[in-house]
């Protein structure tokens, strides 16, 4: 019987640093947004939001990046009635909302990024880039 096990997660100094090069690139192109930085389990690492950012924005980053680390894939990509009854099945605690992307090194996973504050086609635009910012896998396709 294995009495515990090893876990991997994103360190804070790289959550920080996922955090505010998505303000910056939202930035870039004119969007406020919300970043959240989760690790594998769900547990919040980082969060900012600039300024006039909508507050809704707040849990959509958090979900989004919830979503992504949970599945491991970028939110956004269920179909039917899944896209709906995931999120319930959860209690809302995942999306089907563009803007959430894994945060892996090397091939493992470390957590999730979530940005909302644009249209999700923006907040992806932004996700993905943070993660060329950061050093992180890219995302397949």
């Amino acid at each position: 019987m294995n009495t515990h096990i090893d876990t991997v997660t994103i360190s804070h100094e790289a959550a920080l640093d996922a955090v505010r090069a998505s303000i910056e690139a939202g930035a870039a192109i004119g969007v406020p947004v919300s970043a959240t930085v989760v690790d594998p389990a769900l547990g919040l690492v980082a969060y900012a939001r600039a300024d006039r950012t909508p507050p809704h924005s707040i849990e959509t980053s958090r979900r989004k990046a919830n979503t992504a680390a949970s599945t491991r894939r970028p939110s956004g990509w269920m179909q039917g009635d899944f896209a709906v009854g995931l999120p319930l099945g959860t209690g809302n605690l995942l999306t089907n909302i563009r803007g959430g992307v894994p945060i892996s090194f090397g091939g493992t996973l470390v957590g999730g990024l979530g940005i909302a504050g644009g249209t999700p086609d923006q907040d992806i635009e932004i996700a993905t880039a943070v993660l060329v910012a950061i050093g992180a896998d890219s995302l397949p396709g």
